[in-house]
């Protein structure tokens, strides 16, 4: 995504005042996130952010970073314990007048029932290629979240299938 895209969301995040998710921004020093995990060391950093769903005790780092460092910005995912990333997120695409994040479900185990997982994660969602629609304002930011949990918990689930109903 463009900069001035990803730093207009990250605005309305740190401006959200949702009654369902605590956000907490990260510091950053110098366009930088220092010592959060190797992969973002280094990288320029537009906003990073821990975000809560207490209810459920869920939550994700939301880091807003030039993944590749070639002015094309991500929202990066991390779960919470900072392991792994959950979604890497950079296409935007305008549908119905109204811009939306793309991404598409590609697991990449090397177990050989990558077929399965993607076949579930279809099932859950109705196709392997996830569209969210971005806030227009700090106000639409909570439901914003919620597709983002969501994806990021689907894709979880989806990854552990296998080992779930131990699938043939």
């Amino acid at each position: 995504m463009e900069k001035e895209q990803a730093r207009l969301l990250a605005d309305f995040m740190e401006n959200s005042a949702s009654s369902v998710y605590e956000i907490q921004k990260l510091e950053t020093s110098g366009g930088r996130l220092l010592k959060f995990h190797q992969w973002t060391n280094g990288k320029p950093t537009l906003a990073a952010f821990e975000i809560t769903r207490p209810d459920s005790d869920t939550g994700y780092y939301f880091v807003f970073i030039d993944w590749h460092q070639n002015d094309n910005y991500y929202l990066v995912v991390y779960a919470h314990d900072r392991s792994t990333t959950c979604a890497e997120i950079r296409q935007i695409q305008e549908i119905d007048g109204a811009p939306h994040l793309i991404w598409t479900y590609k697991p990449f185990k090397r177990d050989g029932k990558n077929d399965q997982r993607k076949a579930y994660f279809k099932q859950m969602f109705g196709s392997t290629t996830i569209q969210i629609k971005l806030p227009y304002s700090a106000i639409e930011v909570e439901k914003f979240l919620g597709q983002v949990f969501k994806l990021c918990q689907n894709r979880l689930m989806a990854d552990r299938i296998v080992e779930r109903f131990k699938l043939e």
